[in-house]
């Protein structure tokens, strides 16, 4: 795995600023956003209109502020339920129908906020501004879309336009006011009301789809375009307007999206081993030398002991978290409750008795098994001591609030490859041969050992020869199975990583996003099943791009006391 790259952890720190902005203006408590997506309530929302995806790498934080409040009028002044029952099935005209909506909630912004009104307004015009620049109106798609956003813009929220973009959306503006220009001027009227908006905006939406598709007819038939140049143009124009596959809604999306999202499918993604006879599991303490272990482990309780961890206060949160009400046994001679017939004698002999009930007697207990999935790539070597701290004082801690735990460990066999893609040449080099390495997955401490007991195989982990490449996806289907085999109320699953998963053999002969894919596949499918709980630790990156739960640990500092009551919000949010 490779540390996450310098525009992505950019984009990640905006976009949470973002969502605090959002969280703030909207009132809305349960909301993310990562990776230019939006979930409200655990639900992805759309976000399609295309002045709503700045760039990290170029754009200021400002453009992100003029994001933030787009979004909040959306979610304050938008019925989502009307939209996704009109929005049409067309590309373009759900795409003109999307943009409508959200500049009519943009005019909605209060007299009294004139900064988000300067933030709005300047977003679009760093939009349209990039659109003219990179040439996506030189196209008959680009130019008239552009001109309808500018047209719309105006009437709607005020904007005004440069010299440029006059003289470019001139004769456009003009061809499309001869179209639709009795509904384009009763948008304003109605925009306090969604419901007579819509139709209007509906009526425009279907007649640019009638006239791109009218305008595409007349290229084609022309010898002066051949189809193969409409299409790139086409292509173009949309380059930054939208990508329909990050914004399908999995219900109505399209079936194009549905292919490539395999959050969209069972079927979307089908993942391949090319052979699985070189996989290990093993106990990581057989693959450290006793001596090596011991002194591994004293310098492991050395900086343990510098830490100032609170573990039995961190044991009682937890056990407060994790435990649940048990039956044990009755609560006799109470004045309410259920009646008590050994004792219904007393009151025909005592007709003022009232102590002939009795209660339920519930004890907190905690019948719960928590596993702990380590990333041992070798990118995780420069973390591994911190996160070895982490595990073992969490462990210890389960332990005192009377939860189990066992610790595990994913790596390769080998780097780039090994014996799969040794045997693969020898075979001819077949095309798309699936997973080329060999797995090894480590057992450091399992469910049935106590934690004094593995406390010695724990230091393990600080053997950092040991780390290799990670395929991630494999190791959580290896975890899960682990967990189904042990009786247990509750079950979790915590996965500690600082990126995607990554085998150098893997990626070179296949598709390049195949282990990404795979880990998609089966976070999505262990959050539908529900039979365990999954989370995600990212060490200095935001997994939540793999998991719906996740939280991103800096590490860097000291092991406190305030990074688990961090891990302890995670999981207790889901409750």
């Amino acid at each position: 795995m490779n540390p996450p790259p310098r525009r992505e952890k950019r984009q990640q720190q905006l976009e949470e600023l973002c969502a605090a902005s959002l969280r703030a203006l909207s009132g809305e408590r349960y909301l993310r956003y990562r990776g230019g997506r939006l979930e409200v309530q655990e639900r992805h929302f759309p976000v399609r209109a295309p002045h709503l995806h700045p760039d990290p790498e170029h754009d200021e934080s400002r453009a992100w502020r003029g994001v933030a409040d787009s979004l909040a009028l959306r979610l304050k002044h938008s019925d989502q339920a009307l939209v996704r029952q009109v929005l049409p099935a067309q590309p373009i005209a759900r795409l003109v129908f999307e943009l409508l909506e959200q500049l009519r909630v943009e005019s909605l912004v209060a007299d009294s906020h004139p900064g988000a009104r300067r933030n709005l307004l300047q977003r679009f015009e760093q939009w349209s501004q990039q659109f003219l620049d990179a040439g996506q109106a030189e196209g008959h798609v680009g130019l008239l879309l552009f001109t309808l956003a500018q047209m719309s813009w105006i009437l709607l929220c005020g904007g005004r336009t440069g010299e440029q973009t006059e003289m470019l959306i001139e004769a456009p503006r003009l061809s499309l006011l001869g179209h639709f220009g009795a509904a384009f001027g009763l948008m304003r009227r109605c925009r306090h009301i969604q419901v007579e908006f819509t139709e209007y905006a509906l009526l425009i939406a279907a007649k640019a789809q009638e006239l791109i598709e009218q305008l595409d007819d007349d290229l084609l038939g022309s010898d002066e375009r051949k189809v193969s140049e409409v299409a790139e143009k086409t292509h173009l124009a949309f380059a930054l307007l939208l990508d329909f596959d990050q914004d399908g809604e999995g219900d109505d999306s399209s079936s194009g999206a549905a292919q490539n999202n395999p959050r969209a499918s069972d079927n979307a993604f089908t993942y391949q081993v090319f052979s699985r006879e070189y996989d290990r599991e093993r106990n990581a303490n057989g693959l450290v030398r006793p001596e090596l272990l011991r002194e591994l482990r004293q310098r492991l309780d050395r900086r343990l002991a510098g830490q100032g961890l609170n573990l039995p206060r961190l044991a009682k949160r937890l056990g407060a978290l994790l435990a649940a009400p048990r039956r044990d046994g009755w609560i006799f001679a109470q004045t309410e409750g259920q009646i008590d017939a050994s004792r219904l004698s007393r009151l025909i002999i005592s007709p003022e008795q009232r102590e002939i009930f009795r209660h339920e007697h519930e004890r907190p207990h905690c019948d719960c098994l928590v596993s702990l999935l380590i990333d041992n790539s070798g990118s995780m070597r420069n973390h591994i001591e911190s996160v070895a701290l982490l595990v073992d004082a969490f462990s210890r801690a389960l332990e005192l609030a009377g939860a189990r735990s066992e610790i595990l460990g994913f790596t390769t066999g080998q780097w780039n490859g090994g014996r799969p893609l040794k045997r693969w040449r020898a075979m001819g080099q077949p095309v798309n041969p699936g997973r080329l390495n060999e797995l090894s997955h480590l057992v450091y401490k399992d469910a049935e050992t106590s934690w004094r007991r593995a406390r010695p195989n724990i230091a393990a982990l600080l053997k950092s020869d040991l780390f290799r490449e990670g395929i991630d996806g494999e190791a959580i289907l290896w975890a899960r199975q682990r967990l189904l085999q042990r009786d247990a109320r509750r079950r979790i699953l915590i996965i500690i990583s600082d990126g995607c998963p990554m085998d150098s053999a893997t990626h070179q002969t296949n598709q390049q996003d195949i282990l990404d894919l795979h880990l998609k596949h089966v976070s999505q499918q262990i959050e539908q099943e529900n039979s365990i709980e999954l989370y995600a630790l990212g060490v200095g990156l935001d997994l939540s791009a793999y998991y719906r739960h996740s939280l991103e640990l800096d590490l860097s500092r000291s092991l406190d006391n305030a990074v688990f009551d961090e891990i302890l919000r995670l999981l207790n949010g889901r409750h």
